[in-house]
């Protein structure tokens, strides 16, 4: 079975995080590095306006994310707007397809199969719907999902809500879906839900998708390419 670098980097900042992905994805590339799985929380905030972004889809103007904290980020993702803060649990697979199926819709199925099996351990039911990607419970969301694949090496991933602050997605359309709701975890059980706690699941939910042998290796000093 091959290999799984799995890396936990802690809260870090969004661009930080998009410069040491994309030095992962180019070792991926040239075989130095296995299939890696990124595990952070993004510090601070950040909303980020993917490639099929709508300017209305944010609801507020600049300057009121500025006072907030909040940063906006253009990226090179696929989808739409979205918010990533402290309390969410964002994953950044750096794979190579070409030793998986050689499908991107298989690949984002597989994502959200990931984030399901992973609920599973909290009594939770997350399913999908039909013609939107990501993970829901009911009629809200759970976990947003936006990648990107170049050469077969995927980057970017999915942002499962554990603990965040739920109010900071109505700065945004989520996804850019105006008719459904947000939710996290710790929202559905009721109690207080930490990052260390859903981490296991979601490694082993991801291992199990992609037939791999996870093995935790130490985070960079920085998430930043030298």
């Amino acid at each position: 079975m091959a290999l799984l670098h799995v890396q936990w980097l802690g809260s870090v900042d969004y661009t930080s995080a998009w410069q040491y992905q994309c030095e992962l994805v180019r070792q991926r590339r040239e075989g130095a590095v296995p299939d890696t799985l990124l595990l952070l929380e993004h510090r601070p905030p950040v909303i980020t306006l993917g490639r099929g972004s709508h300017a209305e889809h944010l609801l507020v103007p600049p300057q009121q994310l500025e006072r907030l904290g909040i940063q906006l980020v253009e990226t090179d993702r696929g989808g739409d707007i979205t918010y990533h803060g402290p309390g969410q649990l964002v994953g950044y697979p750096i794979l190579d397809l070409r030793q998986h199926e050689r499908d991107v819709h298989l690949y984002l199925r597989k994502l959200e199969e990931v984030i399901i099996t992973a609920l599973t351990h909290f009594g939770i039911v997350g399913h999908r719907k039909e013609g939107l990607t990501g993970v829901w419970v009911g009629e809200e969301k759970i976990a947003a999902i936006g990648i990107k694949v170049s050469h077969w090496i995927t980057m970017h991933g999915f942002a499962l809500n554990v603990c965040p602050d739920l109010s900071h997605f109505d700065l945004i359309v989520p996804c850019g879906i105006r008719d459904k709701g947000v939710t996290s975890v710790q929202n559905l059980l009721g109690r207080e839900v930490t990052l260390p706690e859903i981490f296991p699941p979601v490694v082993e939910a991801f291992a199990q998708a992609f037939s791999l042998q996870p093995a935790a290796v130490p985070a960079p000093a920085s998430p930043v390419p030298l």
